[in-house]
Order: C-alpha cells, then structure tokens, then sequence
C-alpha cells in the first residue's frame, strides 16, 4: 500500500509540469507520436520527460528548483531538446489546453495497465479527454501546513484559471468558455474541487477510506484541482490551462510559489467554505475569464465581490514582495500584460475574428511562444 507519510522538503522549491500537444507538421491535427520521440530521449532525459493519457501528449518535467530562474532554465533547455527530436518525427509542440479542431475518437491511448483500467472505466467521458494543463509543486513544511495550503488556496484557484485560459475551441467550435478543458475535466471522477479537508489526519482518512471502499489505489487518483503529494513533500497546483508563452507558464509558477508562501506564512481563515461559491467563482472563470465575478470569503483580498480581472491584479500586487523575496519579480511583467492585454482565450479567438483558420491560429500562437 502507498506510503502516506509526508516527506521532507525545502519550503518554495519547485517542480514543474508542462503537458504540451504533439502536432503533426503538415496538418497540425494531433498526431500518436510520443512514443519514437521519448524512444529517441532515453535514457538521457529519463527523468524529464514522461508518457501521458494519450500518445499525442508528452509531459516535461523539471528536477526539483529552488527558483523560479532556476525552473526557467530547466524547462527552457528541455523544450529544446524535446523540440528537435520532435522534428526528426515530422512533428511539433504545442502550448494550450485544447486542440481546436482535432477529433477525440481518432486518439490513441498510451498503452500501460494503469491508463487502461482508467479508461475502461470512464469509457465515452475518458475519450473525450484530450486536454492539457500546467501542474505546478511547491514544496512546503510539514503536513498540516500542506492541507491548510491546499484548503484556503481553493478560493483563489478561479484566479490562476482565469489568468491561464487557453481552451476555448473543442471539435472546431467555439464553446462560449475561456477553459473549457476545466469543464471536460470535472467529468472525471474525483477530479475538481474536493471542499475541505482540515488537517493531515483529516486526509489520511480520507485516503484510508477511499482505499477501504475501492474508490482510489494512490494519492494520485485524486484528480482535484490542488492536492498533497506526499512523496515530494509539496502542494500540487494542478488548476491551470497551459499557458499559450513561455513567459507566461513562468508568471503562472511565480505566481503560484508566492501565493503558496503567503498562505502557508500568515493567518487567514481556515474554515470550511461554502461548495456552492467555489464551484459559482470556478465556473466564472471558466466561462468567462477574466470578465466574470469573483467572491472572496478567506480574507486575503480587499473586496469581497469584484471582477476576475479586478482580484487578479490585486492578487499580484498582494504577492508582489513575496516574488521580489524568491527574485521572481520579472516574471509579474508577463502577468500583468495579460491583465492588460488578453489571455490566451482571448489571443485565439481574436485571431480567428481577424479571418484566421485554425491551423494559422496555431502558427501564430506558436510563433510568439518565446516571446517576452
């Protein structure tokens, strides 16, 4: 049975985890390559890269960081390299959470026991599962400090949604959400909001109890929008769509590190918090972005009732010495443009209002990929 017990880590390190769509050069459809890319990495970047759900998804992963600079380099180089064999398999790499016009039955599924008992089990709603995101570990104290983190930091999950929306298009159509891949997500058993928890004790039993019930084999079933890893010692912020620039997956890490630290260093409410006005501020970002209203009831924002857009800046201004602390500062540009500018949702949508196709929606996005 899976080890509970929460390892030792150092405070703010980092982990991150970026799942980017395999695109076939010509088509830009999906395309079931990672296989012969992860056969041309091995064993030198064995511990950077992994298989996902699907064989037109590959996972990068960073080693453990102690900055954000230090993430950036990491995930830099191996992008990179990643790209270029990527290349010699006549494919791409592409940065969003949905694919615009690709269709989920013509998917492959990464073979392995664990996905195929996965997907016997979610059967229509496993395959309609062709969505990305960005996962983000930062490492925390102790136990409890964990739990605590990951109760409170519900509230403000909406926050980082709406910043990093990038999946409005689904099967060549535009789905009237800014994450959409959220809203495919949250069919999943167990996956979302999970409500509150407590204490370590309190998620050990749960645990216990899921396991007793044969609900869940592993910490790792929980499919919640943040949750405890114990085997890292961390809070996994699993919310996020995938970012469309690297400069704004990096804002997204900056982000949630400080917000992590903030939480787990000062004295905020922890109490349990009505389902109903998590689920009301995780809709608004989904369907709305950063246009549609946010309520906060844990105390760190100024206002109780304010738009996405309104909280989110609030919340870089709350953070804002928090990432001066880590130096991290610059990665608060690449945030505060998207307030002002669009997020990835609205990038893809104003392309394709400009008379773009998606296949030139791509080429753009992927162009401005490394832009600062």
């Amino acid at each position: 049975m899976e080890d509970l017990v929460f390892s030792t880590s150092k405070p703010y390190t980092l982990g991150v985890e970026l799942e980017f769509q395999l695109l076939d050069q010509n088509t830009l459809n999906l395309v079931p390559r990672v296989q012969p890319i992860i056969n041309a990495l091995v064993p030198e970047c064995s511990n950077t890269i992994a298989l996902e759900f699907l064989q037109s998804i590959i996972e990068i992963q960073t080693a453990v960081c102690n900055s954000v600079i230090d993430a950036a380099h990491d995930l830099s180089r191996s992008i990179q390299i990643v790209e270029d064999v990527a290349g010699e398999q006549q494919c791409i790499l592409y940065s969003a959470s949905l694919h615009p016009f690709a269709e989920p039955a013509e998917q492959k599924l990464t073979k392995g026991a664990r996905y195929e008992r996965i997907m016997e089990e979610l059967q229509f709603v496993g395959r309609q599962f062709i969505s990305q995101g960005l996962h983000v570990h930062v490492g925390v104290g102790d136990a409890d400090t964990a739990i605590r983190v990951c109760d409170i930091i519900q509230t403000y999950l909406p926050l980082l949604l709406a910043l990093s929306s990038s999946s409005p298009y689904f099967r060549g159509e535009d789905t009237g959400f800014s994450s959409y891949r959220s809203k495919l997500f949250e069919a999943l058993p167990l996956a979302g909001i999970f409500g509150y928890i407590g204490d370590w004790q309190g998620f050990e039993e749960e645990v216990s109890f899921l396991r007793q019930r044969k609900i869940i084999e592993k910490v790792k079933d929980l499919w919640w929008d943040v949750r405890p890893s114990p085997g890292y010692g961390t809070v996994e912020v699993r919310i996020c769509d995938m970012p469309v620039r690297f400069s704004e997956t990096l804002g997204m890490v900056a982000v949630i590190q400080a917000l992590v630290a903030y939480i787990a260093e000062n004295t905020l409410s922890h109490s349990q918090v009505s389902l109903q006005l998590l689920r009301s501020n995780k809709w608004q970002a989904a369907r709305h972005g950063l246009d549609g209203q946010f309520n906060d009831v844990s105390g760190l924002l100024k206002k109780q009732t304010q738009t996405l857009r309104s909280a989110a800046s609030e919340l870089l201004s709350l953070l804002e010495p928090l990432m001066v602390r880590f130096g991290a500062e610059k990665f608060l540009t690449p945030m505060q443009e998207i307030l002002k500018r669009s997020t990835g949702a609205e990038v893809q949508r104003l392309l394709i209002r400009q008379g773009k196709s998606y296949p030139e929606m791509i080429h753009s996005l992927r162009n401005d990929y490394w832009l600062w």
